[in-house]
C-alpha cells in the first residue's frame, strides 16, 4: 500500500508566497528531504512519487484551487486505491493556531477551512491525518481572505519556515510510524 501527503494551497505564482499555501511549502520540503523528484501533473495535481523509507508515497499539491482540493484529493485515492483514513495525510495552514505551532489530528471537523471541507465532502469521510500550521489571526481590520492571501511578515518567517520544516518532519515520519506516535511527538503548544 502507498500513503499520500497532501499539500494545501493554490496555485500560480500570484498566490506562492501567500499563508494559505504554506500546505505545498511542506509537500516542497518533504520532496527536498527525500530528495524525491520527478514532478507530473495528473489527478488535478502536481504529483511526485517515491519512497520514503521502505513506504512508497505520493506528494499532492492540487491544482485546482483551495475550495476544491477534495477533487484532486479523490481522484488520487481512487486511482490508488488507497484506504483514505490511514493512508492519507494532508498538511494545510489554520487560522486558530499561533503562527508557527503545529497540530497534528488523526481526524476532525473542517474548523472553517474550505479546502479540508472541500476534501471531506468528496471523500465521505472526515477520518484522515491532519497536520495543521498555525498562521494566527488577522488583525481586526483585515479579512479572513484578505489576510489567508498575503504574504507573512518579515518577523514571522522564521517562525512559519521552522513550522514548516517541523510539519515536513511529521510527515515523513508518519509514512513509517502510526500517526498516534507521530502526534505525540510533534503536538506543540507554543
Amino acid at each position: 500500500m502507498a500513503k499520500l501527503i497532501v499539500g494545501l494551497g493554490n496555485p500560480g505564482k500570484e498566490y506562492a508566497k501567500t499563508r494559505h499555501n504554506v500546505g505545498f511549502w511542506c509537500v516542497e520540503r518533504v520532496c527536498d528531504k527525500y530528495a524525491l523528484q520527478g514532478e507530473k501533473s495528473k489527478w488535478h495535481s502536481l504529483v511526485t512519487e517515491g519512497l520514503i523509507g521502505k513506504e512508497k508515497v505520493y506528494l499532492l499539491r492540487p491544482q485546482t484551487y483551495m475550495n476544491l482540493s477534495g477533487q484532486a484529493v479523490q481522484a488520487a485515492v481512487q486511482f490508488l486505491q488507497l484506504e483514505a483514513p490511514r493512508d492519507v495525510i494532508v498538511v494545510y495552514d489554520d487560522l486558530d493556531l499561533p503562527a508557527g505551532s503545529l497540530r497534528l489530528r488523526e481526524k476532525g471537523s473542517a474548523g472553517g477551512h474550505n479546502g479540508i471541507k472541500s476534501i471531506i465532502s468528496h471523500l465521505g469521510t472526515d477520518g484522515f491525518a491532519r497536520i495543521r500550521i498555525g498562521i494566527g489571526r488577522p488583525p481586526f481590520d483585515v479579512t479572513v481572505t484578505d489576510y489567508v492571501l498575503s504574504g507573512f511578515a518579515k518577523s514571522e518567517r522564521p517562525l512559519i519556515d521552522e513550522a514548516v520544516n517541523r510539519a515536513a518532519d511529521a510527515a515523513g515520519e508518519a509514512c513509517e510510524s502510526p500517526f498516534v506516535q507521530v502526534m505525540n511527538r510533534f503536538n506543540t503548544r507554543s
